[in-house]
């Protein structure tokens, strides 16, 4: 049995673009952590990110501001973001210093970055500062928070799992995809299908129907569905639900947080094996379930038509499609192992 030191320090990476709720994230997953009894710790990686409602033990800002940035190299905003993220890149050793008496105490770590999205497709900053950290022996996730209302939009959706994608492909660790505000979701419409199928990213198929039936999309038929097969041919896309000021939703994503970083196995000696048990005790399909009904997101089982029709007057070929649905597999993206 392979046990982890009991000092080893562990985080999460809170990402996505800007309105996802990162900030408000950070803030209550702190609150419910140390409600836990979990001694965290919230780290400013944005350098635009004014009045936290959370406290900051470590601020970027103490290192460099958005604003100097801009002042000094007549940069926009987009620009000075970059610049800022590759001065924190040349300047670990400060970022090292400034977290290790909280990683000597224990401390677990939400790293808050900024919602850039470039960031995460263009420049590899991020991905380099995660990887020194993780060369300190840090052991970190990735979490994505993306706003759920973008379910209610084929076009859309399908943006935000290219987005999911590239994220993942480009920081390359343990990654958590989160569909974030999903308590509002039924303020924006109703859905095409279930929640449960796009937490699942099922059969892009079905999806790719809705997509090419609406104007403009339809114009660019081929090129959608050339996309809906390259996400399925990676098949790494699948989604949490979180309601941040429900408890229930917070502590079922904090159990995907803690497989996917390792947190759930920091405790592991033995006669303890129990701990094993509780990482494989998610149903993803049963939470999708559980949310859709506890959010009012559809009241009608199955898929809802355009119209708000039921099963019998939908358009048959979708009908058709749906007697063969089917889930994409996921492949699990552990952390890479060191020498």
């Amino acid at each position: 049995m392979i046990l982890v030191a009991a000092n080893m320090p562990f985080g999460q990476v809170v990402v996505g673009p800007p309105g996802s709720g990162k900030t408000t994230y950070c803030h209550g997953m702190q609150q419910f952590l140390n409600a836990l009894g979990r001694k965290t710790i919230v780290v400013n990686l944005d350098p635009a990110n004014e009045n936290t409602p959370y406290s900051s033990a470590v601020n970027i800002e103490d290192l460099i501001t958005l604003q100097d940035a801009m002042e000094e190299y007549q940069l926009g905003p987009n620009g000075g973001m970059v610049y800022c993220m590759e001065y924190l890149e040349k300047n670990m050793t400060w970022l090292g210093e400034q977290l290790k008496p909280f990683a000597d105490d224990e401390y677990y770590f939400i790293f808050d970055c900024p919602g850039q999205v470039e960031l995460y497709t263009h420049n590899e900053s991020i991905r380099t500062i995660v990887r020194r950290l993780e060369n300190q022996d840090y052991r970190l996730a990735c979490v994505h928070l993306v706003d759920a209302s973008y379910c209610t939009e084929a076009a859309k959706f399908i943006s935000v799992l290219m987005l999911s994608l590239t994220t993942m492909s480009m920081l390359e660790m343990p990654h958590v995809n989160v569909l974030a505000k999903i308590d509002l979701l039924g303020q924006f419409g109703q859905l095409d299908f279930n929640l449960e199928y796009y937490t699942s990213v099922m059969d892009l198929d079905y999806l790719l129907y809705h997509l090419n039936e609406r104007e403009p999309s339809a114009r660019f038929g081929d090129l959608n569905r050339a996309i809906c097969g390259l996400i399925e041919d990676f098949s790494l896309v699948g989604f949490s639900t979180l309601c941040i000021s429900d408890k229930h939703s917070v502590a079922m994503l904090l159990k995907e947080i803690d497989k996917a970083n390792g947190y759930i196995f920091g405790a592991l000696t033995e006669g303890n094996e129990s701990i094993l048990l509780a990482a494989d005790s998610t149903d993803a399909l049963a939470e999708a379930r559980d949310a859709q009904e506890r959010y009012g997101i559809l009241k009608d089982g199955g898929v809802i038509a355009d119209d708000g029709g039921t099963e019998e007057t939908r358009a048959p070929q979708l009908c058709a499609m749906m007697d063969t649905l089917k889930i994409v597999e996921h492949m699990d993206m552990a952390p890479a192992s060191s020498e």
